[in-house]
């Protein structure tokens, strides 16, 4: 398993937007054979913050989900939303196990 971070800062102005084509890519992620979870977390303090939480079942499953076309939609309509660039931190599953997904 790989656990995915991306964490986000969007345009306020653009709050709305960016949600709505987040949850469209997250809908579809999760129907991907690879990915066992797709989380989209909003920061409770700051609303312009969010982290996508990410969690595939193969080392190759991230790069088949970026050549989805909901992902090339949800990055191509995000992109100019982004308050600064959008980064990731990519982590290995301690617990639970493989088997509980």
């Amino acid at each position: 398993m790989l656990v995915v971070h991306v964490h986000v800062q969007v345009k306020p102005d653009c709050l709305e937007a960016f949600r709505t084509a987040t949850l469209d890519n997250a809908r579809n992620s999760v129907q991907e054979p690879g990915i066992a979870r797709f989380d989209v977390c909003q920061h409770t303090e700051d609303p312009t913050r969010f982290v996508l939480v990410e969690i595939y079942r193969s080392s190759e499953a991230p790069a088949a989900h970026k050549e989805t076309a909901h992902y090339a939609r949800w990055r191509d309509t995000v992109a100019p939303m982004m308050a600064v660039p959008r980064t990731s931190v990519k982590y290995a599953n301690v617990f639970p196990s493989d088997e509980a997904f």
